[in-house]
C-alpha cells in the first residue's frame, strides 16, 4: 500500500505541475474533465489515484498525452512500485 501512495503522490505533483503550466485551475480542469473538483484535488494530493479513463480526460483537457502524465515514473520509480 505504500508503493501505491507514493506512485499517487508523484502523480499528483506531476498533474498539479502540468495544470499550472496551462493556467488551468481545478475548477476548469474539474469542468473539462466531468470529473469533480474535489476528486480532481485528491488526485493531485495523491489520496487517490486515477483509473485509466480518468487520466485519459486528463491528458485530453490538459492537451497533453497520457505519456506526459505518467513520465514523472523512471525505471527506479517503477521498480519500487511493481513487485
Amino acid at each position: 500500500m505504500a508503493e501505491l501512495t507514493a506512485a499517487g503522490t508523484l502523480f499528483g505533483e506531476r498533474l498539479r505541475d502540468l495544470r499550472k503550466k496551462r493556467g488551468i485551475t481545478q475548477v476548469m480542469l474539474a469542468e473539462a474533465t466531468g470529473i469533480p473538483q474535489n476528486h480532481v484535488s485528491s488526485i493531485e494530493r495523491g489520496t487517490k489515484v486515477p483509473n485509466l479513463l480518468t487520466l485519459i480526460r486528463l491528458a485530453h483537457a490538459l492537451e497533453c498525452k497520457v505519456s506526459a502524465l505518467v513520465s514523472v515514473f523512471d525505471k527506479e520509480d517503477l521498480a519500487k512500485f511493481v513487485k
